[in-house]
């Protein structure tokens, strides 16, 4: 991702729990540069106190949208509005779109139809409509899994993470078989982006790796290479599935 686009971030505040902010706010810059902050909801509700610090240390500008109606579609709506007035205004290059709520899937969809980078954050209970409707979709519990204290035990850890499955090791390895030369070689950084392309919310942090290299690794029936960069210090790593 390039890390000089501007980036609008949209928060749906009665739909994501305010703990882990800061590293929500961490994860979005590794994407681009939040210009733009906003989250949104009925401030004078109970339920939202526990965001107002949090809102001052991340700068981000609280909207107002009292619910005329049971439920939250006014924050939704307005979410909405506000997203397609930032679109036409040409100040960002892409959205982040905070919520495990399904009605922002149209949202999505529409963002990416006129050329922004469209990055979803929310809890493994979103559904995957919204999920596939963004370039990249991250959960919240990794994040939060990533900020708790390195004291935890090694169990608590383990327990925190998916398996790896045959679902994903296929996953892998068609890509690889897309991308593959004569020899079955495939560039690791192209794998990791075809990866994503089609599922949106892989990421290697839910199976506990820090990067995709030390995953596939694990898996055992793929190897790795590393390759001379003539362009640069870092070596290039190449993947293919080890021969019978």
């Amino acid at each position: 991702m390039n890390e000089n686009i501007n980036i609008a971030v949209l928060i749906d505040g009665d739909n994501i729990p305010s703990a882990n902010v800061k590293e929500m706010m961490e994860e979005i810059a590794k994407y681009g540069n939040p210009t733009l902050k906003r989250i949104y909801g009925d401030w004078t509700r109970p339920g939202l106190n526990k965001w107002k610090n949090l809102l001052l240390e991340n700068a981000i500008t609280p909207i107002q949208q009292y619910g005329y109606t049971t439920g939250k579609n006014a924050t939704d709506s307005a979410m909405i509005i506000d997203a397609m007035d930032i679109l036409y205004s040409d100040i960002v290059d892409g959205f982040c779109l905070v919520s495990s709520d399904s009605d922002f899937t149209k949202l999505a969809t529409r963002l990416r139809e006129a050329g922004m980078l469209v990055i979803g954050i929310g809890e493994k209970k979103t559904p995957n409509p919204f999920i596939v409707a963004c370039d990249k979709f991250i959960y919240i519990e990794i994040l939060k899994k990533l900020s708790e204290d390195k004291t935890d035990t090694k169990e608590s850890i383990e327990t925190s993470v998916d398996k790896i499955t045959n679902k994903e090791i296929n996953l892998i390895s068609s890509s690889i078989n897309d991308l593959s030369d004569e020899e079955g070689w495939a560039f690791l950084g192209d794998v990791g982006s075809l990866i994503q392309k089609k599922r949106r919310n892989f990421d290697s942090r839910n199976y506990g790796f820090e990067k995709l290299t030390p995953m596939i690794k694990s898996i055992g029936v793929f190897e790795i290479e590393q390759r001379e960069n003539s362009k640069s210090r870092h070596k290039l790593i190449f993947v293919r599935k080890k021969k019978p």
